[in-house]
């Protein structure tokens, strides 16, 4: 069964497993270790990182090692740029929208009266 690599990464069990392969090959129990869930847990784990392309397993004699393969997450870096230039674009427009909104706009200063308007004093008789 092919599975999605979106849906490979959305555990972070699975994702903590690709980045603990990613700086070695370890063998399934080796990986097993470095987790509070049973190794059949693991292994199923593995299975879903295999079935999307995130993982390899290699036979060394008798142990089986599990190594990323990571160009599969090119796919989940190009899907994330789109929004991360999406985002760039809306967080522009708003910084250019706030720091235009932070001008000091043609307010008159304290103690002077606008022109062209009355004053709300009565004038003594």
């Amino acid at each position: 069964m092919k599975r999605d690599v979106f849906h490979a990464i959305a555990d972070p069990t699975r994702r903590e497993i690709i980045n603990l392969l990613a700086q070695q090959s370890l063998n399934l129990n080796s990986v097993a270790e470095n987790f509070p869930i049973t190794r059949p847990a693991i292994s199923k784990h593995i299975k879903v990182l295999r079935e999307s392309g995130l993982v390899a397993i290699k036979q060394q004699g008798r142990e089986r090692f599990c190594e990323v393969q990571a160009e599969k997450l090119k796919e989940v870096a190009a899907w994330v740029e789109q929004y991360r230039v999406f985002w760039t674009k809306k967080l522009d427009a708003l910084e250019n929208l706030l720091a235009s909104d932070a001008k000091p706009a043609n307010k008159p200063k304290r103690g002077n009266k606008p022109k062209g308007r009355k004053s709300k004093r009565k004038e003594p008789k």
